[in-house]
């Protein structure tokens, strides 16, 4: 009770916690609102009045056309194996760094977080220089007739490399905050490998693995610099979106470019919204683990 009076007696007042003065705060407050206005709503504003300038007829003409078509199956297509392939590395990855001890564990993290520093168009390249014509496998993929760059796989490939960070990362610190105290006590309780993940370690992570799992769909479908290099841009075949969007644009087809854009502004919009629910959940279940 005295140690609780003292630190009572010497916690300062509300009213005396220092703050900047009102008119600092509203410069600094206005300044960051013309700032996301510039530079994010207007440029938002500027694709839907584009995608809308000719109506709505015209609109859904552009996205009801064969090649827009195929470029939305191929980017919702290569988004899901993207995500899907960095969800089995992402928990692996981060299970294996939060909850065990092992020589070389600061070199993976360090290749986990390469995709981050590494261009987009350099990575292409790299696959271009792997699965080429002249390229180490390229002419044993030819000798069998497996085409990897120009086709589906070699997309794939590029946007799992440049995506793969974002599962994993979302989810390390997340683990390792928890510790393996919950998975020690279900394993002396019988519990099978399996049983743990599914029953103590996944109900814990779950909100971070979406917000992962979120960021790792929007960077997939939004992908367009590595993509571009290993696609070949065969038109109704190998391009996405983002690709198809430079295409329509280059050839002054302003409508069914921005017609496009707008699925992908949608699209981040969307990713703005679900990333603050799961930012609001995974701060209550901090809170939570606090109290």
């Amino acid at each position: 009770m005295l140690v609780n009076a003292q630190q009572t007696s010497f916690s300062p007042p509300r009213g005396d916690l220092r703050t900047e003065p009102g008119p600092i705060r509203l410069v600094i407050i206005a300044i960051a609102v013309v700032f996301l206005t510039i530079f994010v709503v207007l440029p938002l504003v500027v694709v839907f009045a584009q995608a809308f300038s000719k109506g709505i007829g015209a609109y859904a003409a552009a996205l009801s056309d064969p090649e827009a078509l195929s470029a939305i199956r191929l980017t919702l297509l290569v988004a899901a194996i993207s995500v899907g392939s960095n969800l089995v590395f992402g928990v692996i990855a981060a299970w294996a760094i939060a909850k065990f001890d092992f020589s070389g564990k600061t070199f993976l993290i360090t290749l986990i977080d390469l995709p981050f520093s590494v261009s987009p168009v350099i990575s292409g390249l790299v696959f271009v220089l792997l699965f080429g014509a002249q390229g180490y496998w390229g002419p044993w993929l030819q000798a069998h007739d497996i085409h990897v760059l120009f086709a589906v796989p070699g997309i794939a490939l590029a946007t799992i490399f440049v995506t793969f960070p974002f599962v994993a990362r979302a989810l390390i610190p997340l683990m390792q905050e928890q510790g393996t105290q919950e998975e020690e006590a279900a394993t002396s309780l019988g519990a099978s490998g399996l049983q743990t993940f599914f029953r103590v370690t996944l109900p814990n992570i779950k909100w971070g693995l979406l917000y992962g799992v979120l960021l790792c769909n929007a960077r997939a479908m939004g992908e367009f610099g590595a993509v571009s290099v290993v696609s070949g841009h065969i038109r109704g075949e190998t391009n996405t979106m983002p690709l198809l969007v430079e295409i329509l644009y280059n050839e002054y087809q302003f409508v069914s470019s921005f017609a496009i854009a707008s699925l992908l502004a949608m699209l981040a919009l969307i990713t703005l919204v679900a990333k603050t629910v799961l930012e609001r959940r995974l701060d209550e279940g901090q809170l939570l683990r606090d109290d």
